[in-house]
């Protein structure tokens, strides 16, 4: 119904119907899958990922274009070509933004260059997260896959200018070295992402919880985590799981 009153209905792509669903290209459109019945989540123009189709895995060609070509030239001699080509996996400009893709190994390397070197000034790291690519745009799943990922946002506030870091680990050897004797700043972001993806970062100064109860069992945003059913503590009531209150698949 609108707000007036009169009736609304939706196409068949907001509606969520089974042509709208359909896998396409590696994407699959409407609110979770749902399909059947009209969408009245709101989010009628989601589109959700199939694994492998989102993630790009190739290497972007130089010239990157703009700055870039100059921060990466001053990240080169900053840290030598050797330990350069050793620490950074690939690089990928896209939507106007850079990330280099890190071996853990070399992240505090390039870190402490990226801040301290007259030519690229990266003073502050504006944001830690983590995020799992278990089967929402990531490669198919196979074992011992580094689906869970670290992403670092540095912003030189000299030369205003903004990049990506981006590090990848197993689930089965989810550890980073922590960057905060480096920059502060990403002390509870570590810790944030610590308590939602489990990913450890090694060095950290109380890597502890800080949403969840100390004595919690997973973590939360991973994507095999399971969707509510957790017990509550009043009336020995629990959550049941949103597959059982409405049609998701």
């Amino acid at each position: 119904m609108s707000n007036d009153g009169g009736e609304v209905v939706p196409g068949r792509e907001e509606a969520g119907y089974d042509d709208a669903t359909a896998p396409s290209g590696g994407f699959r459109k409407g609110a979770f899958g749902v399909s059947g019945s009209g969408d009245t989540s709101g989010f009628g123009g989601l589109v959700r990922v199939e694994p492998g189709g989102a993630v790009a895995l190739h290497s972007t060609e130089r010239p990157y274009g703009g700055w870039f070509d100059e921060v990466t030239d001053a990240l080169i001699d900053a840290v030598g070509e050797s330990t350069y080509a050793a620490a950074v996996q690939r690089v990928l400009v896209d939507r106007g933004e850079i990330t280099y893709f890190v071996a853990r190994e070399h992240l505090l390397t390039l870190a402490q260059a990226l801040r301290d070197d007259e030519a690229l000034r990266f003073e502050l790291c504006s944001s830690v997260s983590g995020v799992d690519y278990l089967d929402s745009g990531g490669p198919e799943v196979t074992p011992g896959r580094p689906r869970l990922h670290v992403v670092l946002h540095l912003t030189s506030m000299t030369y205003r200018r903004r990049i990506r870091l981006e590090v990848a680990v197993t689930a089965e050897d989810p550890h980073v070295p922590s960057v905060t004797g480096i920059y502060p700043t990403a002390d509870w972001h570590e810790r944030e992402t610590y308590d939602m993806f489990g990913i450890v970062f090694d060095g950290h100064p109380s890597l502890t919880r800080i949403l969840m109860p100390d004595d919690w069992d997973g973590f939360p945003q991973r994507k095999d985590y399971p969707l509510g059913g957790v017990p509550v503590e009043y009336h020995g009531a629990t959550i049941p799981p949103p597959d059982t209150r409405r049609a998701y698949r």
